[in-house]
């Protein structure tokens, strides 16, 4: 990644903090930078805790200076020095519709460990739904004796490319399986007036003009050998969308909000 404009709702996970910070610092003396502010920072929000503080005051300094923090300065000095950190998903409650497609499944069976030993059931419906969200899950409970048996359903799920979480209960124990879910497939849709009485699709001048673009390309790529590009101006204009941003009248006045 070149720039801190490229981040977007989907790569800010994977990214360090320190990388954020030096790609923020690479940008923010640019003219056209301080309007793109605030939606970075709401899509950093994702991700990572973020706080904003007074960088003269020293005690507030020397709180986000090093260890787990990391900062940055904003354009405006008026509105302070940016710490953030990673956020920690240690446990159910951690996790959600942003980021469940984030961890693995593993990660997801650990945290349904911690849960008191409850299993699968004793999960709340919302967090169940979060969870199935972003995984396939499937429970079987059996006989201790019988749950590792050749070929049975553990065997099974595991060659299956599952995950198992296995819960002692008495005599029993509890076998819950999670893998990730394949990215799901964006459907375009197609409305009844794009087809004729007889029921065949109404073929458009844009799809005419699409397809014979198409076919343009491909034979330029045929006849054409790839030269490498000598000046690679790039221009980002659009994000993920992200929450309302807060206000800056809205920060705390004493020097320190958490976002």
């Amino acid at each position: 990644m070149d720039s801190i404009l490229d981040i977007n709702a989907s790569n800010i996970w994977d990214m360090s903090a320190d990388v954020i910070v030096q790609l923020w610092e690479k940008e923010r003396s640019e003219e056209s930078f301080p309007p793109y502010e605030e939606k970075l920072l709401n899509i950093i929000r994702l991700a990572f805790e973020v706080v904003h503080f007074d960088g003269g005051d020293e005690r507030e300094s020397a709180k986000y200076s090093g260890g787990e923090w990391t900062t940055f300065a904003r354009t405006d000095p008026k509105k302070g020095i940016v710490a953030i950190r990673r956020r920690t998903i240690s446990q159910l409650n951690d996790l959600s519709y942003e980021n469940i497609r984030h961890v693995t499944a593993a990660m997801v069976l650990e945290l349904i460990s911690r849960n008191f030993g409850g299993g699968w059931d004793s999960i709340p419906l919302a967090m169940k739904d979060i969870i199935e969200s972003g995984f396939e899950i499937s429970t079987t409970t059996l006989p201790a004796s019988r749950i590792h048996a050749p070929g049975g359903t553990l065997a099974k799920k595991v060659e299956d490319g599952f995950d198992v979480l296995e819960i002692e209960k008495g005599t029993w124990i509890e076998a819950i399986f999670a893998k990730k879910k394949a990215p799901a497939v964006k459907l375009r849709f197609i409305s009844d007036s794009d087809y004729d009485e007889d029921g065949n699709r109404v073929r458009s001048d844009e799809d005419e003009d699409e397809e014979l673009r198409k076919l343009e390309e491909a034979e330029r790529d045929e006849d054409e050998v790839d030269e490498v590009p000598t000046d690679d101006e790039t221009f980002y204009s659009s994000y993920a969308p992200e929450a309302d941003v807060k206000d800056d009248d809205d920060d705390d006045t004493a020097g320190l909000s958490v976002i």
